[in-house]
């Protein structure tokens, strides 16, 4: 049956409208975007079978292009929708961090961290650079390692948010292949650079691992630890 057969209730779009985006499920989402499925699979069935094959929408939408063209029912036309989607969000939600004054809603950082870094294929370390009223002065990937670690300078993190006048900071990195459960190499680099950032009076506010499928937080897991004995000249890893 064709999503325009089903009762007004049940189609997607007209779902939600009347009762907002939070009410879909993935798949509905989804289906919006692609708009019409194939001769078999209506809009629907389509995107939950995507969904299915690659796991989860997070999965999807990281997956290479190749990939997803591949799949039976999506072509150029419908990925050209799914990414612009992809890419609209990520936009909004930087603006959104640009103009909050400050980052006391954790979720939506932890969104545009995800937007920025889950397609990433490799591992791959950024920083975000905040000023005192914890605004955005600047995110950068600084460092893009291989496909289980990566190497960082602790010195050159700090030389680009000193260019960048912050006094507050936010570290990121991606397990583009594994959940976001932090390493011990990952505990040694943070508390070394949380050290680093003092002695110069910058503070580390957050450290955020995005995973294949979930995002950690140092800050709301209370991990953001401080240790003496720090060599900023050396590089470390994370993993």
């Amino acid at each position: 049956m064709a999503i325009k057969d089903w009762h007004i209730d049940d189609r997607p779009r007209e779902k939600l409208l009347n009762l907002g985006a939070a009410h879909l499920t993935d798949a509905e989402i989804l289906a919006i975007f692609l708009r019409t499925g194939t001769a078999s699979l209506s809009a629907i069935e389509l995107a939950r079978t995507l969904i299915e094959e690659f796991g989860s929408l997070a999965e999807l939408l990281g997956a290479p292009k190749e990939t997803v063209l591949a799949c039976h029912g999506m072509g150029p036309a419908k990925y050209a929708q799914i990414i612009a989607s992809l890419e609209m969000g990520t936009r909004y939600l930087g603006s959104q961090l640009k103009a909050k004054p400050n980052f006391s809603h954790a979720e939506m950082v932890k969104s545009y961290l995800s937007t920025q870094l889950r397609r990433e294929r490799r591992e791959v370390f950024a920083l975000l650079s905040l000023d005192n009223g914890l605004q955005m002065l600047d995110f950068t990937v600084l460092f893009t390692g291989g496909i289980a670690s990566c190497s960082v300078c602790i010195k050159a993190v700090l030389r680009h948010a000193l260019n960048h006048s912050a006094t507050q900071l936010i570290i990121a990195h991606n397990h583009p292949h594994t959940s976001a459960a932090p390493s011990k190499a990952d505990n040694e680099l943070t508390a070394r650079l949380a050290e680093a950032a003092a002695l110069i009076d910058m503070r580390l506010i957050d450290h955020i691992i995005i995973g294949r499928n979930d995002v950690f937080s140092y800050t709301e897991n209370r991990l953001l630890l401080n240790n003496k004995g720090v060599d900023t000249d050396c590089r470390h890893s994370v993993a």
